[in-house]
């Protein structure tokens, strides 16, 4: 075992894994894991050879949120390095969600508090049935405020309110409901589960896919008006007349793979 932070490799095929790496706290966030999936993040998302992006935890939990001696450390920050730290956080989700290549939650155990943040960042979330969730930060006198927007845009506002003004615990079941993750399956059909998704976006163009992200963040972002009808006609054009949407349309017509799946 190493003593890194995260882990994070890449396969022949694209697909990087990157695996959160302190079992003996839960996964817990400090400064130092913030620090390295960040870098680790904006590494990735600038390698061309980076089709999808798995994130992954080693040990029984997915991740515990903060960890609640870093947590102590900071509370006697001046105010300027308190809001700094928390930025620091706050520009690690904000990376997670906007990276431009697809992205799953691997999520083999409890995520609590900004873990769950972590899953809503994501583009696709498969949990094992086993696995729990709580966004706990009432419990110690805090507040979920740097994972609110994705948490809610996931759950949506009214479970939103519920679950982050309880801190209760809720299982998968409960969380796929929600829309906080999209399939539950038995722990030993996680990998083969995540590795679905994998052959499904890497049979699609990868600045597609990008785009496409891009594009949902817009439409959920505001009122179908005649800004948002133009836009999204300024979009569809512009993608027609790139050189991967004509290899894909060629592709299909004479019934052939396209390009970008030949080393899939």
């Amino acid at each position: 075992m190493t003593d890194e932070a995260i882990l994070s490799r890449v396969d022949p095929r694209g697909v990087a894994t990157i695996t959160l790496n302190r079992p003996g706290v839960h996964n817990a966030f400090d400064d130092a894991l913030i620090d390295a999936l960040s870098q680790c993040l904006r590494r990735l998302n600038s390698d061309d050879a980076v089709r999808v992006v798995v994130l992954a935890a080693e040990g029984k939990s997915f991740s515990a949120g903060a960890d609640l001696r870093w947590m102590r450390r900071v509370a006697g920050y001046s105010r300027e390095q308190n809001l700094e730290d928390a930025r620091r956080l706050a520009e690690l989700m904000k990376t997670l969600s906007r990276l431009e290549r697809p992205t799953i939650a691997r999520v083999q155990g409890a995520a609590f508090g900004g873990g769950v943040g972590l899953i809503a960042c994501c583009d696709i979330a498969v949990a094992a049935d086993t696995a729990e969730f709580s966004l706990s930060e009432v419990k110690l006198g805090l507040i979920p405020a740097v994972v609110s927007p994705y948490v809610t845009r996931a759950m949506g506002e009214r479970h939103a309110r519920r679950y982050m003004i309880t801190g209760e615990r809720f299982d998968a079941d409960e969380a796929q409901r929600l829309g906080l993750v999209h399939e539950v399956v038995s722990a030993e059909a996680l990998n083969a589960r995540v590795e679905f998704f994998i052959e499904q976006l890497l049979r699609n163009g990868p600045a597609a896919m990008a785009a496409t992200k891009s594009l949902v963040a817009r439409v959920g972002d505001g009122p179908v008006d005649e800004t948002m009808v133009e836009d999204t006609a300024r979009r569809i054009a512009e993608r027609r007349a790139t050189d991967e949407a004509k290899e894909g349309i060629a592709a299909f017509l004479v019934k052939r793979r396209p390009r970008w799946t030949e080393d899939t």
